[in-house]
């Protein structure tokens, strides 16, 4: 078995090779919270790079929720035909092209000025960035149910966009995150306690996504590893809950880890000179591939071909990869015509951890911008530019935001 062999999904459905474009989140939205010229732009470039499933980037399901500034939504087919669009430039080559639906419960932005709804009324702890988040309130039995009929309804719209499939986003402390981990789930009903409640939320969107969407349309889930946090989301609640789904209908699972308040996805512990280092979830994801009955997809520093080749070798289905394909959109196609090719961004060795995150977002969303207006790309990027270019560039998109959901209320 190798990276480029397909791979076969429960629903029938194949991906031409073992490798993913993972899930950046772009903030690319046109002022109407669409798909833009510049997004697709992005996606026609990866379209054209040789992997053999893109994941879009965050793509809300309610637009009073958003992970931040600019992000794209879809909750009504006002605007499928920009939708449409956007599937039919990732599919170009014949790769696979899946909607990453997400709600942020408490992780969203306090300038946007949105209520801001979590399993319990649980704040952020990011020390002096703590402001940048409004305490959230506990959710009610009502506005659970309305999360579930907002994903299914998402999901249904993409599949009508001409999308492949829906990736459910369930980790790096997002709302379905939050109702998994007792950190931040202190509920004392029928979703809160034991991990049966807590995973309930889970549960039922993807039963709902799943009755939404025809058999063919691919349903994965995004799943932490483990939250990396003493007390949270834990390596033996992420194999009880990929147990959960095993009959519900689920095509692949992905797994990463992390969240704000602790940001394992970026690799804080990576130095690159083993494999298991360099892919620094594999390790779970061999934990829990082995009960698992859909195809498991790890995704997290990868960005050589030995350690992709030895990802899938280990008995992981498939590999996701962001970073690297944000500096370099043709490194699956390099990797075939047999060049040695391992893109990546200079490590921020910054004290403050959350600002050196916040920078290492800034330089990743660096290259996307780059791609999306058909520039090289400048990996070597300070860190301090590409997170003040970032911040202006959010300061800019939170007051079209602001305008937006102003003009919704009057309409």
């Amino acid at each position: 078995m190798n990276v480029f062999d397909k791979l076969v999904l429960r629903n029938g459905s194949s991906i031409p090779n073992r490798i993913a474009k993972a899930a950046m989140e772009e903030n690319m939205a046109d002022a109407d919270h669409a798909p833009s010229d510049a997004l697709i732009r992005l996606y026609q470039a990866w379209a054209g790079g040789g992997a053999g499933l893109l994941l879009t980037g965050n793509v809300m399901v309610d637009g009073r929720a958003m992970t931040g500034p600019g992000g794209v939504v879809l909750e009504d087919a006002t605007h499928l035909d920009k939708f449409q669009r956007w599937a039919s430039a990732g599919r170009a080559n014949g790769a696979q092209f899946w909607l990453q639906i997400n709600h942020p419960g408490r992780q969203m932005p306090a300038n946007l000025r949105q209520p801001t709804w979590a399993p319990s009324a649980v704040p952020m702890d990011l020390g002096s960035m703590s402001r940048h988040f409004s305490p959230p309130k506990a959710m009610t039995q009502d506005g659970i149910a309305d999360v579930v009929r907002r994903f299914a309804r998402t999901a249904q719209l993409g599949e009508q966009a001409g999308f492949t499939g829906v990736q459910i986003h369930a980790a790096h402390g997002y709302l379905l995150s939050q109702f998994l981990s007792p950190l931040t789930n202190r509920r004392n009903d029928a979703w809160g306690g034991p991990l049966e409640n807590r995973a309930r939320l889970l549960v039922d969107v993807v039963k709902a996504v799943r009755a939404a969407v025809s058999p063919g349309f691919a349903v994965a889930v995004k799943l932490n590893s483990a939250d990396f946090q003493r007390g949270g989301f834990s390596v033996e609640d992420a194999r009880e809950v990929v147990k959960m789904l095993n009959d519900l209908g689920v095509d692949l699972v992905e797994l990463s880890g992390g969240s704000y308040e602790a940001p394992a996805m970026q690799g804080q512990a990576r130095d690159g000179r083993t494999l298991d280092r360099e892919a620094y979830f594999v390790a779970f994801a061999r934990d829990i591939r082995a009960v698992a009955a859909m195809p498991v997809m790890v995704t997290g520093g990868i960005r050589r071909q030995p350690v992709a080749e030895h990802v899938i070798q280990s008995g992981v289905d498939m590999v996701g990869i962001g970073t690297a394909l944000a500096i370099n959109p043709n490194l699956p196609r390099d990797w075939l015509a047999g060049k040695d090719s391992a893109p990546a961004l200079p490590p921020i060795t910054w004290k403050n951890k959350v600002l050196a995150s916040l920078a290492n977002m800034a330089a990743v969303k660096f290259q996307l911008r780059n791609l999306s207006r058909g520039k090289a790309t400048h990996p070597g990027v300070s860190p301090l530019r590409a997170l003040i270019l970032q911040q202006v560039s959010d300061a800019c998109r939170v007051r079209k935001y602001r305008r937006w959901v102003a003009q919704r209320i009057q309409a």
